[in-house]
């Protein structure tokens, strides 16, 4: 006898196979956690502010270079003259907001480029990331800088009034110099004035970094997976 059809077993919902919806954060060998997240973080303290304090003499020559030109023809010459007019100490000037300036930029750099580019792909889908990996490599940089450059902006400048101010003039000790910096804002036009020019040069620069960064990496990753 042959069962009537609307008494036949029909397949259960949840025997179908389960759907898993691409997710960016979980697409690579290494899972896009907090933990990652924050060892980005610390590689950007590390990557930006270490470094550029480290330089702090040549930053200092180029800034004065810049500001007066006639009177620092070169780095060499410039480091010399800055040496034999106010000491070797003053070659260091500045360090304090360059370490802090550079180790909040990197942070937010680093981290936010991580999150900004896993939130992008995401909302693309995996088939359209994969065709504009491009795009959101760069936007998730740009991204990532506008909000680095609010955090260095600050510092950034009391930094370079610090270098550039002739000797006495203004106070070396970066809490002294903080505070006459924002009692003087109607002139200084701390904290915010120099953000867009700030902006203009360095979301450019981020941009191509990471980019160029991720496309070789992708290179390298083709070329010796094949071996």
């Amino acid at each position: 006898m042959v069962a009537p059809l609307n008494q036949l077993p029909t397949s259960s919902p949840s025997s179908q196979p389960l759907v898993t919806k691409w997710d960016s954060r979980y697409a690579g060998h290494v899972p896009h956690d907090a933990s990652y997240y924050s060892k980005c973080v610390l590689g950007g303290i590390l990557a930006c502010g270490l470094t550029h304090a480290a330089i702090c003499p040549l930053d200092v020559t180029k800034c004065n270079m810049q500001v007066n030109p006639e009177k620092y023809k070169g780095l060499v010459k410039g480091l010399r003259l800055i040496i034999a007019e106010e000491g070797s100490g003053a070659i260091w000037k500045g360090w304090a907001p360059t370490l802090f300036g550079y180790s909040a930029q990197g942070a937010f750099k680093y981290g936010l480029y991580e999150v900004f580019k896993d939130q992008y792909a995401n909302m693309l889908g995996k088939e359209n990331f994969e065709k504009y990996k491009g795009l959101v490599w760069c936007a998730a940089s740009a991204s990532a800088e506008v909000f680095a450059d609010v955090a260095l902006c600050p510092l950034e400048m009391v930094k370079v009034k610090v270098q550039t101010s002739p000797k006495g003039t203004f106070p070396i000790q970066f809490g002294s110099a903080w505070s006459q910096m924002s009692a003087q804002r109607a002139e200084t036009g701390f904290p915010y004035r120099s953000l867009i020019p700030l902006w203009s040069r360095q979301v450019p620069y981020t941009v191509a970094k990471f980019f160029f960064f991720e496309k070789v990496c992708s290179i390298l990753i083709q070329t010796y997976t094949k071996y």
